[in-house]
C-alpha cells in the first residue's frame, strides 16, 4: 500500500538520508565486488593537491567523472575508481617557504633537507579529510581507501622506471637553456608551467645609448623593458638586412643609429630629427661601443661589447637595435654562443640568484631584487647620460603559477626530455582520441602540441622525486638507476624510502676510475609524476603487468580545458615515448567555473561562495545538475551564481517532488476506493 508523501521536502537532509543507506549497505563496494568479472573499463583520476579544499572546478569535473563511469558500470563493465593526490612539488614547497619564512636554498641547508622534507610530509595531506568529506557528500562513488599517493615509496620506483626508459632511448639530455624562473620558488619552469598564468602589466619601457667607440658622438639605440637585464649586457642585436639610418636629433643635436622602420618609437614627426645617413644593418657588424658597467669588461676579450647580426630582431618593436644579455633571453644566448661571445665552458655572466636578487659582482644594485632595482637602475642610466626616453609599456606577461609572482627569464643547467623529435607522432596519438568537445583536439590541444618544445623535467627543490642519476664530476659518466633493487645492488645499502634525505648521501663505485659518483641534486617536476600516473598508481612494472597491458590506455579521463598544457599533455607525452600509443581513448574537457563577476575565484577575494554551504542550502543533487547543465561543459567558461543552482530546485526538483506527491495522492485514493468496493461486494 502507497505510503503519504509530505507536503514538503527538504532535499539535503533527504541526500544525508541516503549517503547513510549507501554508506550501512557499503553500496559502491558491493558494486565492485559484484562487477569484478565483466569487462573492465578503464578511468584514470588525475590527482589533486590536498593542499587546498576542493572548489567548483573539482566539483564540476568530478561529477562529469562520476556520471560516466556509473553509466559504464551499469552498461555491464567493471570500473575501478581511485582517488590519487599529488603530494610532492612546489605547492606544498611553497606553502612551508611561506609558513617558515624560507627565502632560499642557504635557509634550507641550515634547516637541512630531512627537516625541511618532513615539514613538507606534515603539511601534505592536511585537507584530505576535507576532501573525502566533500567528494562523498556530492553523491561521488570513488575509492579513497584503494587510493594512490605520489610520495609513496612503490609509485616513486615506478617513476624511476619511466625516467630510465626515457634515458635508455637517448630521450634524456642535460643543457643550459633559457627558461621561465620562478624567484618566489627558487626553481625553473617548464614552457607549459609558464603559459598558464598571463597578466597584462605595467613594465618600465627604457631607450638607452651605446656610443661607438669610433666616435662617442654617435650610439645605438636600444629599447627594453627589463632595464635589471641592462648590467648582463655583452652586445647589441641588428638585422643584417633591413634598413637602418644616421639621425641627429634637432632637440638635442645628438646622433643615433636605429631602424629606418622604428623611428616613429622616439619622433613623432619628421620635424625633431634629420636623416644623416641610410644603410643595412650587416654594415654595422662587429662595431665596438661602451659597456654600460664595467662589471664584465673582461668579457671584450672573447668579442663582447660588439654589433652582431641575426635575423630574429624584427620592425614591429623597439628600436631594431636589441640588447643582448644571454643568460637572461633566448635568443640572446643562442646569438651569443654563436658569436662564441659565450662559451660551454666559460664562466656565466648571470649575476643574479635563484631568489632573484643580484649578487655581489653589480656592485652598484648588489643584494636588491632584480624587479626592484629597475627603477634604481633608470636613475643610473639618467645620471650617466645612457638615458634617452623613459615610460612604461603595458604587456602580457607570464606570473608563477603557484606563487603568482613575475617570472624572469633565466639560464640555469637543466634536464630535459626530448619532445620535439616526436611531435608528429603526438599528433598522430592524439588524433585517436575522442575528444569532447572535438574543438579542443584539433585546436586548442593540437595547436599546442605542433609547437612542443623539449621538456624540462628537473626542479632544483627538495620535496620530491629524485632524478636517479649518478654521476661523475666531470658528468662524463652516468648511471641512470631504474629500481630499488637496483640502487641496493650498486650501493650495497637496503632502502625503505626514495626521498632526498634517505638517497642522497649514497654513492656508487665508478667504472671508469673516477672515484664514486654521486647522486644529481635536483628532483622531477612534478608533472612528471602525474604525467606517469598510469603506470606508477599500480606499481607497473614490479607489479600488476598483465592487467596493466590488458586495460591501456584507459577508456576514459576528464579534466578542466586548463590541463591541455598540463595532464593531457604530459600524459601523451610519456605515452607515446614509451609506448608509441595514446594514453587514453575518450576526454571530455570542461571549461573554468568563474566567480560571478567574470573574475578568477580567489578565496583572498572571497567573490564565490563556499561549495558545502550551497550543498547545505539546495543540496548536492542541484549544485551537479546546475553545472552539468551549463556551457562549461562544452569547454566554454561559467559565471557561478547561486541564484542558478536555486533556480533548478525551484524549477526542476520541486516541480518533480509536486507531480511525484500528486501520483502517490492519487494512488491513494485509488486504493481507497478500491478497499471500499471489495468490502462492499464482501458484504453482499
Amino acid at each position: 500500500m502507497a505510503l503519504p508523501v509530505p507536503e514538503s521536502v527538504n532535499f539535503p537532509t533527504e541526500e544525508e538520508r541516503i549517503l547513510q543507506l549507501w554508506r550501512d549497505q557499503n553500496c559502491f563496494q558491493e558494486c565492485l565486488k559484484q562487477s569484478k568479472n565483466r569487462p573492465k573499463f578503464t578511468f584514470y583520476d588525475g590527482p589533486p593537491f590536498a593542499t587546498g579544499l576542493p572548489h567548483y572546478g573539482h566539483i564540476l569535473a568530478g561529477t562529469i567523472k562520476d556520471i560516466v563511469t556509473r553509466f559504464a558500470h551499469q552498461s555491464g563493465f567493471h570500473v575501478e575508481r581511485r582517488f590519487g593526490w599529488d603530494c610532492h612539488g612546489l605547492p606544498v614547497e611553497y606553502e612551508i617557504d611561506k609558513t617558515l619564512g624560507i627565502r632560499g636554498p642557504d635557509d634550507v641547508a641550515k634547516m637541512g633537507i630531512a627537516e625541511y622534507n618532513r615539514q613538507c610530509r606534515n603539511i601534505v595531506m592536511r585537507y584530505a579529510g576535507e576532501w573525502e568529506s566533500s567528494v562523498t557528500r556530492l553523491g561521488r562513488w570513488i575509492d579513497f581507501k584503494n587510493d594512490y599517493k605520489t610520495l609513496y615509496p612503490w609509485f616513486m620506483e615506478s617513476v624511476w622506471w619511466v625516467f630510465k626508459q626515457l634515458y635508455d632511448k637517448g630521450f634524456v639530455y642535460r643543457g643550459v637553456k633559457v627558461m621561465p624562473f620562478s624567484t618566489a620558488c627558487n626553481t625553473p619552469l617548464s614552457n607549459f608551467e609558464s603559459h598558464q598564468n598571463y597578466k597584462d602589466v605595467q613594465d618600465p619601457s627604457v631607450i638607452v645609448s651605446f656610443p661607438l667607440l669610433e666616435d662617442q658622438n654617435i650610439s645605438l639605440i636600444a629599447w627594453t623593458t627589463t632595464p635589471w637585464t641592462l648590467p648582463s649586457n655583452l652586445a647589441l642585436c641588428v638585422n643584417p638586412d633591413l634598413i637602418y639610418v644616421r639621425v641627429k636629433d634637432n632637440t638635442t643635436g645628438k646622433v643615433y643609429i636605429l631602424m629606418e622602420a622604428r623611428l616613429s618609437i622616439l619622433y613623432k614627426s619628421d620635424c625633431e630629427f634629420e636623416i644623416l645617413d641610410k644603410f643595412q644593418g650587416k654594415a654595422l657588424k662587429g662595431k665596438l661601443y661602451k659597456p654600460l658597467f664595467d662589471y664584465f669588461i673582461k668579457c671584450r676579450a672573447n668579442g663582447a661589447f660588439a654589433v652582431v647580426l641575426d635575423n630574429y630582431v624584427k620592425e614591429d618593436e623597439g628600436t631594431g637595435v636589441v640588447h643582448q644579455a644571454p643568460y637572461f633571453g633566448a635568443d640572446d644566448y643562442r646569438v651569443c654562443m654563436d658569436y662564441k661571445i659565450i662559451q660551454k665552458d666559460s664562466v656565466p655572466v648571470c649575476p643574479v640568484d635563484s631568489a632573484g636578487c643580484f649578487t655581489n659582482e653589480v656592485t652598484h644594485f648588489a643584494g636588491q631584487y632584480v624587479k626592484d632595482a629597475d627603477k634604481n637602475i633608470i636613475k643610473f642610466l639618467k645620471d650617466n647620460e645612457r638615458l634617452v626616453s623613459a615610460g612604461t609599456f603595458k604587456h602580457n606577461y607570464p606570473f608563477c603559477w603557484r606563487s603568482d609572482t613575475p617570472l624572469i627569464y633565466k639560464a640555469v643547467p637543466s634536464w630535459f626530455v626530448r619532445v620535439e623529435h616526436m611531435v608528429d607522432k603526438l599528433l598522430e596519438n592524439n588524433g585517436k582520441c575522442y575528444w569532447v568537445p572535438d574543438f579542443v583536439r584539433e585546436k586548442r590541444f593540437g595547436n599546442w602540441l605542433k609547437d612542443a618544445r623539449d621538456w624540462a623535467i628537473s626542479r632544483n627543490r627538495y620535496w620530491g622525486t629524485p632524478i636517479p642519476l649518478w654521476v661523475s664530476e666531470d658528468f662524463e659518466e652516468v648511471v641512470c638507476v631504474g629500481s630499488v633493487a637496483e640502487l641496493e645492488e650498486l650501493t650495497g645499502n637496503k632502502i625503505s624510502d626514495l626521498h632526498r634525505e634517505s638517497i642522497d648521501e649514497l654513492t656508487i663505485p665508478s667504472r671508469c676510475g673516477k672515484g664514486v659518483l654521486h647522486r644529481v641534486p635536483e628532483v622531477f617536476d612534478c608533472w612528471f609524476e602525474s604525467g606517469s600516473m598510469p603506470y606508477a598508481q599500480v606499481h607497473y612494472p614490479f607489479e600488476h603487468r598483465k592487467e596493466f597491458d590488458d586495460t591501456f590506455p584507459a577508456d576514459f579521463i576528464a579534466e578542466g580545458i586548463d590541463q591541455t598544457r598540463g595532464w593531457f599533455y604530459t600524459l601523451l607525452v610519456l605515452s607515446t615515448a614509451l609506448f608509441g600509443k595514446p594514453p587514453f581513448l575518450n576526454v571530455i574537457v570542461n571549461g573554468l567555473v568563474l566567480a560571478s563577476d567574470g573574475q578568477k575565484m580567489s578565496k583572498r577575494k572571497k567573490n564565490y561562495p563556499d561549495p558545502m554551504q550551497i550543498v547545505q542550502n539546495y543540496g548536492a543533487d542541484a549544485l551537479r545538475l546546475y553545472l552539468i547543465n551549463s556551457p562549461v561543459v562544452r569547454a566554454e567558461n561559467l559565471r557561478f551564481k547561486e541564484e542558478g543552482v536555486r533556480d533548478v530546485l525551484k524549477d526542476v526538483f520541486l516541480p518533480w517532488y509536486n507531480a511525484y506527491r500528486f501520483l502517490i495522492q492519487n494512488i491513494i485514493r485509488l486504493e481507497k476506493v478500491l478497499h471500499r468496493g471489495v468490502a462492499f461486494l464482501a458484504f453482499v
